[in-house]
């Protein structure tokens, strides 16, 4: 790789890390996700420069989201990420827009007492009886997410008594309860050691935490908690501007 020059056009200055970086790019086009990528110091050896220009290199990769970094065990080619779009859908119809098949494992399924925090986002007395379903779902069977989902015993009576759905809003659908609109609120955290064994994470590692409330009309349907591996989600959310937008003098 070296600089080219002509009256037109002055010779440029390549930088090292950009080199670097290039050439790994070219390694990685086309390779499986999970492999290897060169480590930092067959690079140094390879271009006679310092730790810190690879590394440079590596990170602009990383934050490409062409590689992914693993603590303890190097970095890798980096699995393509599913953008979650803030839209009220099912878990099972954001995979098939994606193209993936959807999976769940059920974690745990009974009744319970309503606690506050519950009982108030689903509007009924604290105490009252909630189904609690916690599942770990999947893509194309690799772990995704861990759902917590909270539902009213009064409103969807003898949810338990039959089969668990393949998807609860197939189930909220044949009950004529299908959500209409709903509201999320999103954290960033870092994973907590059960979540990373069941998410194949290592702990300690980002996920992302959506808290939904979802209404069919004004009845409150289901509250969950899903935790989902931030290295494979991107959240996407559409913006427009006002018809009228407020202006301000400066």
């Amino acid at each position: 790789m070296g600089d080219v020059a002509t009256p037109e056009r002055p010779r440029q200055t390549v930088h090292k890390h950009v080199q670097v970086r290039e050439y790994v790019r070219g390694l990685i086009q086309g390779a499986e996700p999970g492999s290897p990528a060169p480590s930092e110091r067959e690079l140094v050896q390879h271009f006679g420069v310092a730790r810190m220009t690879v590394r440079q290199a590596l990170d602009a990769l990383v934050s490409e989201g062409l590689l992914e970094r693993v603590p303890g065990r190097g970095t890798f080619v980096a699995r393509a990420k599913i953008d979650v779009q803030v839209r009220l859908s099912s878990y099972t119809e954001e995979m098939g827009r994606r193209g993936m098949k959807a999976g769940a494992r059920t974690l745990l399924a009974r009744m319970e007492a309503a606690g506050p925090g519950v009982a108030r986002a689903l509007e009924i007395p604290e105490g009252a009886k909630v189904v609690h379903w916690q599942r770990l779902r999947l893509a194309d069977s690799a772990p995704m997410c861990i759902e917590d989902a909270y539902l009213a015993d009064s409103i969807l009576p003898n949810f338990l008594d039959q089969p668990l759905p393949e998807s609860l809003y197939d189930e909220l659908r044949r009950r004529d309860l299908l959500p209409t609109w709903g509201e999320d609120s999103v954290d960033a955290a870092l994973s907590r050691p059960e979540e990373a064994e069941l998410l194949g994470i290592q702990p300690g590692q980002p996920v992302l935490r959506i808290a939904r409330r979802a209404f069919a009309g004004s009845i409150a349907i289901e509250v969950s908690r899903s935790t989902f591996r931030a290295d494979r989600y991107t959240l996407w959310m559409p913006l427009s501007r006002p018809n009228n937008p407020v202006t301000r003098n400066r």
